[in-house]
């Protein structure tokens, strides 16, 4: 009996459903429902001819890939962009009810006595044709600042690093739903067939102080099928585990293996429908080519000295905040559609200026470098560059402050976000906040609504991005969320 023709499908009620509902009979009916639907083709190449969604994008989008570096702990925004010198004439008072207006505190500053007001220490300067003012800890990124446009006014809902984290990467603070970036290689897939659509690069921190962990879930796929999920690569050995061949396994045998296991994977396909099982063929070829893709990607020999140069001397150490950002620009001009790094060590509660400075040495000049770079090799214009945290500091104290140290607790209500490149304007800043770095006073500009703003500038709108899982349909900006109009270039 051909195992492919003629079988017994062993399939639950909802593989059953889910079988039923895919395919040219939904279309057919679809069509005939709402001929609308099948009306116009999005313009220029569907994603589907990279692995996405047939009906991706929803409109002509300004950036193929999206860079998102993520400073894990949460920088301080009074510290390195938001000025405010009208603070050191109160220096060391209380900060006023009518500021807080009552708002929670985290517990670890709910029990001082005190909530002293600590300004910032660090000189402040105007750069750029537009003067904006930046911290004397970023004379590198003072330097893009013409290519960026500076949200001073972000805020969330979450107040502690977990759910702040989750919420800021998948949209919700509850763990379980697919980040931002398996979202995006759901939607669009990826102009490269022999790397991961998604990518994730991890630095440790410059600062002494210890800092929050990361955890896989936060680039986890979700309910979304697994090959979504971002693929980690290693500081150190292999950048991918499991890769390389064995001893005494060469790549004809390697090859014949895969062949055969295709074969039974299919049939197991065939016999159960789960989507998981197609994940696992797709998941064992791309590791096949990421066998010869990956050295060529990871070997910096054939970079110039003065990359090196740009990016920092750190950038020919793996697994440094300046290595990863080169390597993130190499990952983008290989058509890889996220790639997400991660820097830890910015959850300053204490020892803010020293740690502070420490965690700008280490990733300053490399950001900067990598926006200069993209531009210089005509990749910025449709490559979306994003920086920042998951919440902000506040402008009290926590702890004992003194004329030359103090430390910050969480902040929700505002903080600071600078994006470049792709479908965002240049030398532009948006929000305003009050007098102490407290609360936005014009231009907030809440999670979802960056996160609508990101697949905009994708070509993708984020209301009809979903994913039915459960008997819902979910999407990435949950029940909320607005494009905000005057980032966009």
């Amino acid at each position: 009996m051909n195992p492919f023709v003629e079988r017994e499908l062993n399939v639950t009620r909802r593989q059953l459903f889910g079988r039923t509902s895919k395919g040219i009979g939904v279309m057919a009916l679809a069509s005939l429902l709402d001929p609308k639907l099948f009306g116009q083709e999005a313009p220029g190449k569907s994603a589907a001819e990279f692995g996405g969604l047939s009906d991706l994008p929803h409109f002509a989008p300004k950036a193929k890939r999206i860079i998102y570096l993520h400073q894990s702990g949460a920088p301080s925004q009074i510290d390195l962009f938001d000025y405010k010198p009208k603070l050191m004439d109160i220096s060391g008072t209380e900060l006023p009810d009518s500021v807080r207006q009552g708002q929670r505190i985290t517990g670890m500053t709910s029990g001082q006595n005190s909530l002293p007001v600590a300004p910032s220490i660090f000189k402040f300067a105007r750069a750029g044709e537009t003067g904006t003012y930046i911290s004397e800890l970023l004379p590198h990124t003072a330097k893009i600042l013409d290519e960026v446009t500076l949200i001073k006014t972000v805020n969330t809902d979450a107040i502690n690093h977990d759910p702040a984290i989750t919420f800021i990467q998948t949209g919700f603070m509850q763990p379980g739903r697919p980040s931002m970036g398996s979202w995006v290689t759901y939607g669009l897939g990826s102009e490269n067939k022999n790397l991961p659509a998604f990518v994730v690069l991890i630095s440790q921190a410059n600062a002494l102080n210890r800092d929050q962990p990361l955890f896989t879930r936060l680039w986890s796929s979700g309910f979304l099928p697994s090959k979504y999920q971002g693929v980690r690569f290693r500081a150190s050995g292999d950048p991918v585990l499991f890769l390389a061949n064995p001893d005494g396994i060469d790549p004809s045998t390697r090859r014949n293996m895969l062949d055969a296991l295709s074969e039974m994977n299919h049939i197991t396909e065939q016999n159960f429908g789960d989507p998981e099982v197609t994940t696992r063929i797709s998941q064992y070829e791309m590791a096949y080519r990421m066998q010869t893709s990956v050295p060529e990607l990871t070997d910096l020999s054939k970079e110039p000295e003065s990359t090196f140069e740009l990016y920092g001397p750190d950038s020919k150490k793996p697994g440094t905040y300046a290595a990863n950002c080169l390597m993130a620009r190499r990952l983008a001009e290989r058509g890889v559609r996220f790639i997400q790094l991660y820097h830890r060590g910015w959850d300053q509660h204490n020892d803010l200026p020293r740690d502070l400075a420490l965690q700008c040495k280490g990733t300053d000049q490399a950001s900067a470098a990598l926006v200069t770079d993209l531009k210089q090799r005509g990749l910025l214009d449709d490559t979306l560059v994003i920086w920042g945290g998951e919440f902000g500091r506040t402008v009290y104290c926590q702890g004992h402050l003194t004329k030359d140290n103090y430390g910050r607790d969480h902040h929700p209500r505002c903080f600071s976000m600078w994006f470049a490149g792709g479908g965002v304007k240049r030398g532009f800043t948006i929000g305003e906040t009050d007098d102490f770095s407290y609360n936005a006073v014009s231009d907030p500009v809440p999670i979802h609504d960056v996160q609508a703003t990101v697949l905009h500038c994708l070509g993708i709108d984020h209301k009809r991005l979903t994913y039915k899982f459960q008997g819902r349909h979910f999407r990435l900006t949950d029940v909320a969320g607005n494009v905000n109009t005057k980032v966009l270039a």
